[in-house]
């Protein structure tokens, strides 16, 4: 539009400016058109949408030059552009069907043309005028290139770290899966060794040789409280991996599910001191499931692991999710796990496997729309925050998004 109206009132050639603005009228209306395309349906783009377009703007350009002066006006080059951008966007054969269109479209405005009166004051030296328009078409195309091409590149570099992201993601998942199986296996494994120590015990106590001795009996006792335990951490894998399940999770509120959990993973664990505080409010309906259930005891080891005298739970509500933060006393995470939190592998600890509880969690919190975040305290220890909505968590869309975490 600038250049037109430059030659018209600049230089004082007369224009077809009607027909003209026909056509950008109807370039204007074709963007509209790709924007609401893109709202409607995403940023994915066929190569045959590019390809229309591509002939779109070919054709706008060719009518153009029609109508003012044909192949005798400088800025016939501009074909150029079009071409530079079908061989960045488009495939090969739509690429030279481009460039084949392009050139019939030259050659045929040689001879098919509106002829451009020039000025008196002009029409002394059409070479010089033409050079001019030249310069002009160059800078023209040099700057439209340089746009569209940075654009492409920054388009090209975003889906690149998208798909290197999703490439790392199936790579946990499957990493997921082995040790899903894995579990499951050792599950399967544990259960009969674990029947024929609670029979043992329970023929001890039984025995008149341990009856006469309290302190033996007590020790019984708490030996088979653990394999109690042992038994129902086992069951639960099984749970989890989709055997043995015997009914479907229940409904409860967001309320009671932290507090029974709360509750029981205190009676287990027996820290110390333990600071809860649960400050949801409202309340919400959602589903209680195992899976859910040791992804947030897995946090709560770790913060008594790395802080035996003191572990701080607070549950909130943020908008429309649930936010549980852990606190403890420990030493905090040094910067390396800081930058890589979630990955497996990945601990203090120093021993083998260590890292793998927050790896579980996670992808667990990722599947479900959720978010991890960890952070050091001013005041010593450190905090880990996970995220999770509660629009995953209802009733509605609990088992699904369970069935993909799994």
């Amino acid at each position: 539009m600038l250049t037109i109206l430059l030659v018209q009132w600049g230089l004082g050639i007369a224009l077809p400016l009607a027909e003209m603005a026909m056509v950008i009228a109807l370039l204007v209306l074709l963007n509209l058109a790709s924007l609401l395309r893109h709202h409607r349906r995403g940023a994915e783009v066929s190569n045959a949408e590019l390809f229309i377009a591509l002939l779109f703007d070919l054709g706008a350009l060719t009518t153009q030059l029609y109508l003012s002066g044909g192949a005798t006006n400088p800025f016939i080059s501009l074909y150029l552009l079009q071409i530079g951008l079908a061989a960045v966007l488009l495939e090969r054969w739509s690429t030279w069907v481009l460039v084949a269109l392009a050139s019939l479209c030259f050659v045929g405005l040689i001879g098919v043309h509106r002829p451009l009166a020039l000025p008196v004051q002009l029409d002394d030296g059409v070479p010089r005028l033409y050079i001019q328009g030249v310069f002009i078409c160059f800078l023209i195309a040099a700057a439209l290139l340089v746009v569209f091409i940075q654009r492409i590149s920054r388009n090209l570099r975003i889906r690149d770290e998208n798909l290197a992201d999703l490439r790392q993601r199936a790579v946990e998942e499957d990493h997921i899966v082995r040790m899903g199986l894995l579990a499951s296996g050792a599950a399967h494994e544990l259960g009969t060794p674990l029947s024929t120590l609670s029979v043992i015990l329970s023929d001890w106590r039984r025995m008149p040789v341990f009856k006469a001795q309290p302190e033996l009996i007590q020790e019984i006792g708490e030996m088979q409280g653990q394999l109690d335990r042992c038994k129902t951490i086992v069951s639960g894998i099984l749970m989890s991996s989709g055997e043995t399940r015997g009914e479907n999770p229940r409904r409860t509120t967001v309320r009671c599910f932290v507090d029974d959990l709360v509750a029981q993973w205190q009676s287990h664990q027996a820290p110390t001191r333990l600071d809860y505080v649960n400050a949801f409010a409202p309340d919400a309906v959602i589903v209680s499931d195992p899976a859910l259930k040791q992804v947030i005891c897995n946090i709560f080891d770790n913060a008594l692991e790395a802080s035996p005298a003191c572990v701080g739970v607070r549950i909130e509500r943020r908008d429309d999710a649930l936010a549980i933060l852990v606190e403890d006393q420990g030493p905090g995470f040094s910067p390396g796990i800081l930058a890589t939190l979630g990955k497996p592998y990945r601990s203090t600890k120093g021993r083998p496997g260590g890292g793998l509880g927050l790896f579980l969690v996670s992808n667990v919190v990722r599947k479900l729309g959720g978010t991890l975040s960890a952070n050091n305290r001013d005041k010593g220890g450190a905090c880990v925050t996970v995220t999770l909505p509660l629009a995953a968590l209802a009733p509605d869309g609990m088992a699904m998004e369970f069935s993909d975490a799994r």
